[in-house]
């Protein structure tokens, strides 16, 4: 049986083509109880970069008693030694991170803002209503278009908050235009506590692609409730191309307790090829870069494909 054999019109006549972005380096990273050491973390990104990816989410600019797992972000980011076609990108919290991070504008390609569509989850996040970020974006963005630098955004808590309960999608794909309007080329929307299903997913980008002409629309979804793989097929059923997620599972919201991490990049890798869907990755080698992850933590994940490994035949048409 030919390993590259679809399942029966997974591809509906054409070759479907996703691009996927790592985001374990940051999103999972900071939610690891134990200090990483700066070489190890320069190790499991090179490993990432050997994969094939051609944008890793790499540091953040966030303050260093916020969150000490990412103080060692400029570190990181002079250690790696990714291809010359991998983007790096870094998270900038506000305007004072935006200063930090342009001080070493030739450490990275892209530049990434956030806000949470709830009030409440942003204030606990980042002690700021969604009003303040968004007007500090409009200044912020600006300034990383005029570095030449590109301008990505992520709205969390886009599918549910566990403080407020269902977010209107109205109100999300809002923040969503006044991101396009300070120039993101970009716009992430993140299921941060597991809270989507497949059916709103599809629905919710199908909605977000029609509304956002010209802006990559990605998808960032958690698998806090077991549904992260099922979300993410549907937002490819929706017209979806772009997606984020987390070698071995790691990550997950720093508030409320309970947010268990990203889908793993390895299943979702898994998942695509099986079905037919190019995504450009090595499988094993994520596959690999989990397992050392795996092992340099010291702790078992809880992605699947690290104790299954990659699927070697496909069931025929």
């Amino acid at each position: 049986m030919s390993q590259t054999q679809a399942f029966p019109n997974a591809t509906r006549g054409e070759t479907r083509t996703v691009q996927i972005r790592e985001v374990g380096p940051r999103d999972g990273f900071q939610n690891e109880p134990e200090t990483i050491a700066t070489p190890d973390k320069i190790r499991l990104i090179d490993a990432l970069g050997r994969a094939g990816f051609k944008r890793i989410e790499v540091a953040s600019f966030v303050r260093p008693d916020v969150i000490p797992q990412l103080s060692d972000g400029i570190e990181v980011l002079r250690g790696i030694d990714l291809p010359d076609d991998v983007d790096r990108m870094v998270l900038i919290p506000n305007s004072r991170g935006l200063d930090n991070a342009l001080a070493v504008r030739d450490l990275f390609e892209e530049a990434t803002l956030f806000v949470s569509a709830s009030q409440t989850h942003n204030t606990k996040n980042i002690n700021r209503s969604v009003e303040e970020t968004m007007a500090d974006v409009a200044v912020m963005g600006k300034r990383i278009v005029a570095e030449d630098l590109t301008l990505c955004a992520v709205i969390a808590t886009s599918f549910g908050c566990p403080y407020e309960g269902p977010v209107p999608m109205d109100r999300v794909l809002d923040l969503a235009e006044q991101f396009a309007a300070a120039g993101a080329t970009e716009i992430g929307f993140g299921d941060t506590t597991g809270m989507c299903n497949p059916a709103y997913s599809r629905a919710f980008f199908e909605a977000a692609i029609e509304r956002l002409p010209g802006i990559e629309v990605t998808a960032h979804f958690h698998n806090t409730r077991g549904q992260g793989l099922a979300n993410a097929y549907a937002a490819l059923e929706a017209g979806c191309r772009s997606f984020e997620s987390s070698f071995g599972e790691l990550g997950g919201c720093p508030v409320p307790k309970g947010s268990t991490g990203n889908i793993a990049t390895e299943d979702l890798v898994s998942m695509f090829h099986e079905m037919g869907v190019d995504t450009g990755l090595d499988l094993a080698a994520v596959i690999e870069a989990a397992r050392e992850a795996q092992s340099t933590l010291g702790r078992k994940l809880t992605s699947h494909s690290i104790v299954a490994g990659p699927v070697t035949w496909y069931p025929a048409s």
